[in-house]
Parts: structure tokens; sequence; C-alpha cells
């Protein structure tokens, strides 16, 4: 489902984010991708759905080639790609069910399927009641649950999840990774970064480390690995 091939990103200014990356991620596989601050995991994440570009290496997604990738041909690459950041990242004059049925609006989907499909996933999402709600109504654990709605809505192949926890109580983080859990288990390819040092020890899931740019490790079943 993902790979990549002797991966490099050197910025403008010298930084050497990632050096020599090779890693396979397959059909259905659920990896955290974990390392220190500033090692590289952002630019990692951001490569897998052409935020950032590599300096260097091949990068195949879905079955696609990012690197020869025409332009006119990545917003329908993105569209079996779905993204969810730490700071949900809603547009805020639009309700819950506007915020994923946008998603779905701009792959031109018909309507009769765009209202369908929003409210089965509000439904997955244990939001349903809360489809009129703007995200200013909504806790920080309800707008993370309207930006996972979002980035599924499509049934993309791959979830690209960054930090989705970072900002919620252990609590909450618990019941979005219960949510994450049973997307990945409809199917979902899922990779996510994260410093939850509890939640990767105790579900024991694939762990690639990364640590200045480069793969520490890369385990089956693996812990965090990190003081906090």
């Amino acid at each position: 489902m993902i790979e990549m091939h002797d991966v490099w990103k050197t910025y403008s200014d010298g930084t050497n984010a990632l050096r020599g990356i090779s890693i396979k991620v397959n059909a259905g596989d659920f990896v955290y991708v974990v390392g220190p601050s500033g090692a590289g995991k952002s630019t990692f994440m951001k490569l897998m759905y052409r935020e950032e570009r590599p300096t260097k290496g091949q990068i195949f997604v879905n079955g696609f080639n990012l690197e020869r990738l025409k332009q006119r041909k990545i917003p329908f690459v993105r569209r079996n790609i779905g993204v969810i950041f730490q700071d949900y990242r809603l547009l805020p004059k639009l309700t819950a069910y506007e915020n994923i049925a946008f998603a779905m609006e701009v792959i031109e989907a018909p309507k009769k399927h765009i209202k369908k499909r929003t409210m089965e996933v509000l439904e997955l999402v244990k939001l349903k009641e809360k489809a009129d709600s703007l995200p200013t109504q909504l806790s920080g654990g309800e707008q993370q649950r309207v930006a996972i709605a979002r980035a599924i809505v499509n049934n993309p192949a791959v979830i690209i999840a960054d930090e989705p926890t970072g900002n919620l109580d252990p609590e909450t983080s618990w019941g979005i990774m219960k949510l994450l859990e049973e997307i990945n288990y409809r199917g979902a390819t899922i990779v996510m970064a994260t410093h939850n040092k509890e939640i990767v020890n105790t579900m024991r899931k694939r762990v690639i480390a990364i640590e200045q740019g480069q793969i520490a490790r890369d385990e089956v079943r693996g812990e965090y690995g990190y003081e906090d």
C-alpha cells in the first residue's frame, strides 16, 4: 500500500530531514510512527500525501508513483488518502454535516450519495445528533471525530493521522483510538504519528521509530521506547 525507496528530504536551509528512508506498509496495516521532536516524523507523514516532495528517492502510495505524478492527477490520488490533523482543521462556518459533506462535494459526488454517506459516517463516529453543530459548539474530542469522519467519508484506502490525540485528554484519546481501530478493522491502512507512550505500549501495533531522519527501529509489535 505504501512504499518508500531510499527517500531523502533536504530543505532549502540545508537541513536533512530524512536520510535514506526505505519502508513498506502492507494493505490493512496499522503503523505508529514515533521518535523525538525534530526527528523527521512530520516530513515523513507529509511525503505520503504529497504535501512535501522528496529530494531523492521514490514513494508509492496505493499503486501510484508520487514522484512521477502529474499535477492534474494529485487530487485523484488524494481521494484515496484520508488525512487527520492534531488541530482538526475544520471549516469554522460550516456545521459538522457540512464539513464532512464538503469532502464529497469537491469530488463532485451525486447529492443523494453525499447525504446518505455523510449520515453513515456521522453515525459511525457517534455524532449523528450533532450534525447541525458548528465546530465552536463541539468539544475537542467531538471536533476530532468530525475530522475523522471527513477523512473517511470517501472510503480512502489509506489514513494518515498526524498526532490525532495530541490536543485531547486521556479518556477522549482512547475513544479516538477505538474509532481508528474500528476503521482499520474495516480495511483501511493507518499510519499514525504520535508522542502518546501509553497508547503505543498498550495497543502494540507495528512501530516505526525515526531518529535524526533515519529509521532506528521497525518492530511488528513494538513499544514507544522513549521517555516522556
